[in-house]
């Protein structure tokens, strides 16, 4: 069974779906290239409102695919190079998307796997899923923002044993150091994440939107320079129709539908 990066629908939820179950859900160039297009996609329709990243089967994501590795060490260098600037094409992707993107994690999240689930706005996790940046463990350095994520996410020294030693990490701690936001039991990854997503799509998109700007913004800028940014979506937020819808439902005790 070939490689490949699946797209679905469950209401209005796109689900991405990494699929090489023979090699535990390894990435490949053609499921970058895919992942940034259907996000490029997602983004211009307007029935999508939420993303899920998820795995097939037991497995999040394997990461790196290792004999594709071993071969590319007898290719010019620039061929490696090209497939992680792919690969950072889809994380940048994932981070600039605006609409919520869920991680919906069962089993191992290795390197590059454990990369993309922290790229996403949010991630819920089976509690025997096991995440690992195992790129030391076979002589290699991270990509895929590993290093940046977590650099943002926990403290140097705990950044340091991970990468340094390759060490394994629960679902359990990461959801008490913040880093994973729900905890489900081993099969319901997914169906969690649906249900969020479902409530996350309830609410106006044009402010979902803005949150995520203004969160991934934040970390780059003065603190005069984010009030300014956000006065600045609040204002555009609030003459958006959908401020007026939601003022009014609150006002009069209904439930909003949002444009």
């Amino acid at each position: 069974m070939a490689a490949e990066l699946r797209s679905t629908f469950e209401g209005s939820t796109m689900v991405l779906t990494i699929s090489n179950p023979e090699h535990r859900n390894a990435l490949s160039p053609e499921m970058y290239a895919a992942g940034v297009e259907a996000l490029n996609v997602a983004e211009t329709n307007p029935d999508v409102r939420c993303v899920v990243l998820t795995g097939e089967g037991e497995v999040f994501c394997a990461g790196g695919n290792l004999q594709r590795l071993l071969g590319n060490r007898q290719k010019p260098p620039q061929v490696q190079a090209q497939s992680i600037e792919q690969l950072h094409s889809w994380v940048e992707a994932i981070r600039a998307f605006p609409k919520p993107i869920i991680a919906a994690v069962e089993g191992p999240a290795a390197g590059a796997g454990f990369s993309l689930a922290l790229a996403c706005d949010l991630i819920v996790a089976a509690r025997n899923a096991v995440f690992v940046m195992a790129y030391s463990s076979v002589a290699l350095s991270p990509d895929g923002g590993g290093s940046w994520s977590l650099s943002h996410l926990l403290p140097r020294q705990l950044v340091n044993e991970l990468l340094m030693g390759g060490e394994r990490i629960g679902a359990q701690r990461l959801h008490e150091l913040g880093v994973v936001n729900r905890l489900c039991d081993a099969g319901q990854a997914l169906g969690t994440a649906f249900e969020w997503s479902g409530k996350l799509a309830a609410r106006a998109p044009n402010v979902m939107a803005s949150i995520k700007e203004l969160v991934g913004d934040a970390a780059s800028r003065t603190l005069p320079e984010q009030l300014a940014a956000e006065r600045d979506h609040f204002v555009k937020n609030l003459h958006h129709p959908n401020g007026g819808i939601g003022i009014s439902a609150f006002l009069n005790k209904q439930t909003p539908r949002y444009e």
